[in-house]
């Protein structure tokens, strides 16, 4: 096994625990070890709420007996608690139903991506406490006095971190990546006519500097929040609506869950062979992409050792592949893409790198000006997603469109559609394309949803 040079004792380990459980009667068996580091500070109305600070370690173990598997996980990182756990692991997979779909992956499927990702900030991992207290009152003061009626606030935030995850099996694969991540936040409240509303903006990276500033940031939840004093209701309609990017990244997670292979062996996503055909508007193209540098979702290898990779999804509105670990590609007869994800108990499931929908050419304003009337949504409540049928009914709010600009905002409505036909019925994509987590998206426009008003 080859040694990267990150945290040399976690990594010896992980070796000595598959190597315990093959002396021990395992086929196969495979290690992930994570420790992490974290701050989180919230302030309110200027003063300190709280400041946390946390480091941690712990471990997973996943054994085979042929195609039998047993997993166990600890935060006890001794050996005198890592041996009962193995012999723990092999008694479950002992006595676990055989599957012929289980496994690690093949030798020749395993790798790490050699590219330098940039995932890691000694800046971020640098940040004290005072700092973030600092940072998070600015951005809570710029937003509060934007406007006398922003009288209140739900706080400011700031929350840094570090982490290190370690992999190692029997196939001789021994990967090791180390990643930190930081954001801001700011919520304020506002006041009119007895009533109030909140909103909130945010602004997360791989290091400080690469963030928004505090003033940005506060700013920016100011004029979220007023935007939305003197809501009003709707009658029933159907409409354009016009997704902004934190919405339609919420759509984007639901598909997401749709060419997950897991929900697709699972006979459960409404793209279920579809291989191949369309799904979306010929302008529609999604692609994931774990090698991004400084992605939030990046790695140079998945949660079996797969290498990370670049795969399109949906190209130009024809679906062409589902996200796979190697359980849910042997399930389908079809190749991992390496996606790979998990905890430290139980088996890998599937997520994305960096999942993003391609942008267009069209601003936001553009978008907005096309629509003589329709909604502007800017933020989703509650669930109620059928991904079987691809049913979809959620509460919203946001902003009504005449003729081609913001009006009024608008609340305690519910906005429902099938997401089969949503996607093919996406009319124009915007060219606001930022990066704020592992799923993005820029301004969306669907046409013929309907609005359930009063």
């Amino acid at each position: 096994m080859s040694t990267p040079a990150v945290a040399p004792d976690l990594q010896e380990l992980a070796i000595r625990i598959v190597r315990e459980s093959l002396g021990r009667g395992a086929s196969a068996a495979e290690c992930v070890v994570r420790s992490s580091r974290e701050l989180s500070v919230t302030v309110r109305l200027g003063e300190t709420e709280s400041v946390k600070q946390a480091e941690g370690k712990a471990l997973g173990i996943r054994v085979f007996r042929g195609q039998q598997a047993g997993t166990v996980y600890s935060s006890d990182l001794s050996w005198s608690a890592v041996e009962p756990m193995i012999a723990s692991a092999l008694a479950i997979a002992e006595n676990a139903s055989s599957d012929p779909f289980a496994g690690l992956p093949a030798p020749e499927e395993q790798g790490s991506a050699a590219a330098d990702l940039e995932l890691y900030s000694e800046r971020a991992a640098a940040v004290t406490p005072d700092q973030a207290i600092a940072w998070a009152r600015e951005a809570e003061r710029a937003a509060l006095d934007c406007d006398p009626r922003l009288g209140n606030s739900d706080g400011g935030s700031f929350d840094a971190g570090e982490s290190t995850r370690i992999l190692a099996n029997s196939n001789g694969f021994l990967g090791a990546v180390r990643g930190s991540s930081c954001s801001l936040a700011a919520v304020p409240i506002a006041t009119q006519d007895g009533k109030m509303q909140r909103d909130y903006w945010y602004t997360v990276a791989r290091s400080p500097e690469e963030l928004e500033s505090p003033a940005s940031v506060g700013r920016t939840a100011a004029r979220r929040t007023l935007r939305r004093l003197g809501a009003r209701k709707i009658p029933t309609t159907k409409v354009p609506v016009v997704f902004d990017p934190q919405a339609a990244r919420s759509l984007l997670g639901h598909l997401l869950e749709a060419v997950s292979g897991e929900a697709v062996y699972r006979e459960a996503s409404f793209l279920k062979g579809k291989l191949g055909e369309l799904v979306a508007a010929p302008e529609f193209t999604l692609v994931d992409d774990g090698l991004r540098p400084r992605g939030l979702g990046s790695s140079p290898f998945d949660a079996e050792g797969v290498p990370s990779r670049r795969t399109v999804v949906i190209n130009e509105g024809r679906l062409h592949s589902y996200l796979l670990n190697c359980y849910a590609a042997r399930k389908l007869g079809l190749r991992t893409t390496g996606n790979a994800a998990r905890g430290l108990a139980g088996a890998p499931g599937v997520s994305c790198g960096n999942l993003t929908l391609q942008p267009g050419t069209a601003t936001p304003e553009e978008i907005i000006a096309s629509v003589p009337r329709g909604l502007y949504v800017t933020e989703f409540i509650g669930f109620g997603v059928n991904l079987v049928t691809g049913d979809y009914s959620r509460g919203a709010s946001g902003l009504w469109i005449e003729n081609g600009e913001l009006a009024y905002p608008v609340e305690e409505i519910t906005l429902a559609g099938n997401l089969a036909e949503m996607f093919r019925n996406v009319r124009a994509i915007g060219s606001d394309l930022v990066y704020r987590g592992a799923v993005t998206s820029p301004t969306l426009l669907i046409e013929g949803l309907t609005l359930a008003g009063s």
